[in-house]
């Protein structure tokens, strides 16, 4: 089996237990899969079996930190190929894909939800909320088993549904990223840390003085991404509409109003 990766791994975010899953033929492969790649020093993020190219088997992972590199799903294929013919998972012809998360990625893990604070997601529920299935909002925090964001497209009028909501993790069926100048941004700073960190651990680049890891494990702490608050401040009532011409022309009938009213 291929050596798994060279960084350093945490064993508690390798462990964590994914709480978005798929079910039928997914969760077959999942099963073995996730194995491997947890021995190799990776994360299983997603199983997708499609038809496409008559069956195609698409198995997203990533290194604990989010990255993934191309190396990296090289030196997955070449682990789970004869593993994934032994297991048989899916019992008919098939081409093996191994890929990264993507930028707009899904979300699985609790700290999937916590690391990306601040950004918007698309979720869909496995079972319905509030008499809706798909939500699209901020993500702002996780309570307990469930997570809390701010809809970006509530009506604000009487009767309507509430902007900020709480949904319960393990009813979520898919929850991915919106793609965002925000995101873009955080996912490149992302990437260039984790090649940096990898010359450094390789001795390619020397490693930063201590001022500087502190100064990168102190950003590091920081709750996900946090957007400029947006201006509410409200617009003006207008003071001069048909309905206030109408009722100053009304008063004036009836002798009750002066002459600058309704102007």
């Amino acid at each position: 089996m291929t050596e798994p990766t060279d960084l350093t791994v945490d064993a508690d975010l390798l462990d964590e237990p994914r709480l978005v899953i798929e079910p039928g033929a997914g969760a077959r492969v999942a099963a073995v899969a996730a194995p491997v790649l947890q021995g190799m020093g990776y994360r299983l993020v997603r199983i997708k079996v499609s038809g496409e190219a008559g069956c195609t088997v698409q198995i997203m992972a990533e290194r604990p930190d989010g990255t993934m590199q191309i190396e990296d799903c090289e030196a997955i294929s070449k682990a789970l190929s004869p593993v994934m013919d032994i297991a048989d998972p899916i019992q008919r012809a098939y081409r093996l894909e191994i890929s990264s998360p993507g930028i707009d990625r899904p979300l699985v893990r609790r700290t999937d939800f916590e690391r990306y604070i601040g950004h918007i997601v698309k979720i869909e529920m496995a079972t319905a909320h509030d008499g809706r299935k798909r939500f699209r909002g901020t993500i702002q925090g996780l309570e307990g088993n469930s997570v809390r964001i701010v809809r970006d497209d509530a009506k604000d009028h009487k009767g309507a549904q509430e902007a900020d909501v709480l949904l319960p993790i393990e009813d979520i069926a898919s929850a991915n990223l919106v793609l965002t100048n925000a995101l873009i941004a955080e996912s490149m700073r992302r990437g260039r840390d984790a090649e940096r960190e990898q010359l450094e651990q390789s001795g390619a680049i020397p490693e930063p003085p201590a001022h500087a890891r502190r100064a990168r494990e102190k950003r590091d702490l920081k709750k996900g991404f946090q957007p400029k608050p947006k201006n509410k401040t409200k617009k003006p009532v207008p003071q001069n509409t048909k309905e206030h011409r109408l009722a100053a022309e009304k008063k004036k009938r009836a002798g009750l109003t002066d002459h600058h009213e309704g102007d």
